[in-house]
């Protein structure tokens, strides 16, 4: 999954702007610089909500022109929007999710929307209560 952001110029340098997530902004001296620092903003972007009822978008190919450049997120965090989009999706609780998974605790789900690193058998459960989940996407650059 990989977002994009739009370059702008102006006298003090280069800044961007994540075309899907209003308010994710940065800056750099160098076009290098600009993409280090859109990584680092996308990723605290989309690592920061911690209530469960925040759905952030997904990347969205309309809107974007051809002075963008994408961001891939860190698959850990990519995995835990992913997740948390799937769920809002489907209408489902952090509950039913973590019920559907056999989960012993609520909290055990609740880690997986916050920076996920899950084993493959988990990801397997995954899939089997989200279908639709594709792994490909989760690590595109």
């Amino acid at each position: 999954m990989v977002y994009h952001f739009k370059v702008h110029r102006d006298a003090d340098g280069l800044w961007a702007e994540c075309v899907e997530l209003p308010g994710c902004q940065t800056q750099g001296d160098s076009e290098e610089e600009l993409k280090r620092n859109a990584a680092e903003a996308l990723n605290l972007y989309l690592d920061e909500p911690p209530e469960a009822d925040v759905e952030l978008p997904l990347p969205d190919e309309s809107g974007v022109s051809g002075d963008n450049f994408t961001v891939a997120p860190d698959p850990a965090i990519a995995l835990s929007v992913v997740l948390r989009f799937l769920r809002h999706t489907h209408k489902y609780t952090q509950q039913q999710v973590a019920e559907r998974l056999g989960m012993k605790n609520l909290y055990s789900y609740q880690r997986l929307e916050r920076r996920a690193n899950p084993s493959l058998s988990t990801i397997k459960k995954i899939k089997r209560v989200f279908p639709e989940l594709s792994v490909d996407y989760v690590l595109q650059d």
